[in-house]
């Protein structure tokens, strides 16, 4: 496998599971209040339009930097609202700014 591939791979993993993750918070009313108790609806459903179109962004090659700019800037929003709601189980939204920005790299290589 080359790093091209292995670099194809994990941007179509990481923009698929991001989109996959707030299209759920998006379509279902459960969703909301399951993920972030104190936050509005409104607010929740405005961060993960723009985390859907982050990841459609990231996920088409001519758009692929600035969707994954943009996910970085998501992942970073979500970080700080988590932890601001005294929820500090961030781990995977770091793991994920950390795909995003090992796919923006690779790319600019």
């Amino acid at each position: 496998m080359t790093q091209r591939q292995a670099m194809r791979g994990l941007r179509w993993t990481l923009g698929g599971v991001v989109f996959a993750e707030a299209a759920l918070v998006v379509f279902s009313v459960d969703a909301h209040a399951a993920h972030s108790p104190g936050v509005s609806v409104t607010v929740l459903t405005a961060l993960a339009l723009a985390e859907m179109l982050a990841a459609a962004l990231f996920l088409m090659p001519p758009t692929m930097v600035i969707g994954g700019i943009a996910l970085m800037v998501i992942f970073a929003l979500a970080i700080v609202l988590h932890v601001v709601h005294g929820q500090a189980n961030v781990g995977a939204l770091l793991v994920y700014a950390a795909a995003a920005w090992t796919v923006v790299a690779a790319s600019r290589t």
